[in-house]
């Protein structure tokens, strides 16, 4: 738990990275982590023999993505730094002001670039979650459930990441990129809420 300890840590102090992005991507990796883990528990199992084949390959998905997320958590963070830099870049004269407009509109592309990847990667495991709920072992279903509401919170934080970027986009150039980022997030926070519902619908009744 070492390494929590210092994430939370850093994330608390007046440092601005690790930030909300960099929590997105940890919602989503936790989530990831308890899907194989009831994937795990079922795997094995004789009375779930005949779901097996389905685990493992569920368990294979999780665990693509749960390592994919914990590398957004570095990768958020060293996004915001990027655009950091590019605040502090001269502008003493119109050439520096130029270069540092371009960098700084490159930079905020790429910071909205990775919580966008976070989305698509959460929504992913809120998927997964739904094979396993239905069919993992069921002392470990509410798992399967709470799988699914952390990676759905993950889905929204990063999309609050990504809006936030996109706000700052003014170059052209980059209209085409701001436009379908902004309107991904509604479809992706969308299916993430569909999905989370429909496990929701079978985690509750076997809890009940």
């Amino acid at each position: 738990m070492t390494d929590l300890s210092e994430f939370l840590g850093e994330l608390a102090s007046d440092s601005p990275t690790p930030g909300g992005g960099s929590v997105a991507a940890l919602c989503g990796a936790l989530g990831a982590a308890l899907n194989s883990m009831v994937a795990n528990l079922t795997i094995g199992k004789k009375k779930y023999a005949d779901v097996e084949k389905e685990m493992k390959k569920t368990l294979a998905g999780a665990e693509t993505l749960r390592l994919e997320l914990t590398q957004m958590i570095d990768e958020d963070a060293a996004a915001f730094n990027k655009f950091m830099a590019a605040l502090k870049m001269p502008k003493e004269t119109e050439a520096d002001k130029a270069s540092r407009k371009t960098a700084l509109q490159q930079t905020l592309v790429d910071a909205a670039t990775v919580p966008l990847a976070v989305m698509e990667m959460c929504v992913g495991v809120i998927r997964l979650a739904v094979p396993v709920a239905e069919h993992g072992n069921v002392n470990a279903v509410s798992d399967a459930g709470v799988a699914a509401l952390v990676a759905r919170a993950g889905v929204h934080a990063a999309g609050l990441n990504v809006r936030i970027n996109v706000g700052g986009i003014r170059a052209e150039e980059h209209q085409e990129f701001a436009s379908k980022a902004a309107a991904a997030i509604i479809d992706l926070g969308r299916e993430a809420d569909l999905a989370c519902e429909e496990v929701m619908k079978i985690v509750l009744p076997k809890i009940s």
